[in-house]
């Protein structure tokens, strides 16, 4: 079990019912849900494991996220990203994957030492159980595209998927940025500002994404699936993913 503190914060998995309603109440902060309940909960809630990032000194839960074990690729069709992107090309992965979702990071926490906790927490969890690739949605705010243009001008210079595992296009409406802006030159230090942060994160340790971004109406986001193989990360990088634990 994760138990992993980084300076005034601690990673932890959820231990029962009432530390998954705190991390499905911080999800509805970020995402919107169920208005009535105050809650954003699916139905891969209780296949996933959940993990909670508190501020130690109030206890308040200020980072969750999901995992998804998947025995290999063949178990593909069963996570969350199945519903959004065609992944057969992902059915021949023969080894250990995780799918991490919902990750979120409460509004007016901007401490990095956030995200270093959760991602050394990962960390311990991908050495434990063999994992050898994470994946998930990574998510833009809103769904006008137009404010990310040099971001996904950028993923698509730099980020796209190697074409053995890229995804296709499964969702309803989508903004294929890997067709539409081959002939944008990316201003650097706006596509950075419009990156996420989690995604900055897998990005700088070798990650790829989606040539097209799932328009997302009801949780009002943008996202691109993104994988990170975990033998591709370069040698100097491959301590970021661990920097969390020490």
């Amino acid at each position: 079990m994760i138990t992993l503190r980084k300076a005034r914060y601690q990673a932890r998995f959820a231990a029962g019912a009432a530390d998954i309603h705190a991390a499905q109440s911080l999800r509805f902060r970020c995402f919107g849900g169920d208005a009535a309940l105050g809650l954003d909960q699916d139905r891969f809630d209780p296949v996933c494991e959940h993990v909670l990032v508190e501020d130690s000194r109030t206890g308040e839960i200020v980072c969750c996220f999901r995992l998804m074990h998947l025995n290999d690729g063949g178990e593909i069709e069963k996570t969350y990203s199945a519903q959004y992107y065609e992944l057969s090309s992902l059915r021949s992965y023969a080894a250990p994957m995780v799918e991490m979702g919902r990750f979120c990071i409460a509004p007016g926490y901007r401490d990095p030492d956030i995200l270093r906790a959760a991602w050394g927490a990962m960390a311990e969890y991908v050495d434990a159980n063999g994992v050898e690739m994470l994946f998930g949605c990574s998510s833009f705010k809103g769904v006008e595209a137009d404010r990310y243009r040099d971001a996904f001008a950028l993923l698509r210079e730099n980020h796209l998927a190697p074409k053995r595992w890229l995804p296709k296009v499964k969702a309803p409406k989508v903004f294929r940025f890997g067709r539409q802006l081959k002939l944008r030159k990316p201003d650097l230090r706006r596509a950075m500002q419009g990156m996420p942060p989690l995604l900055r994160t897998y990005l700088v340790m070798g990650g790829w994404v989606s040539d097209h971004a799932v328009v997302d109406p009801v949780l009002n986001t943008l996202h691109v699936f993104t994988g990170l193989e975990i033998k591709a990360i370069p040698p100097t990088r491959a301590r970021l993913l661990r920097v969390g634990s020490s």
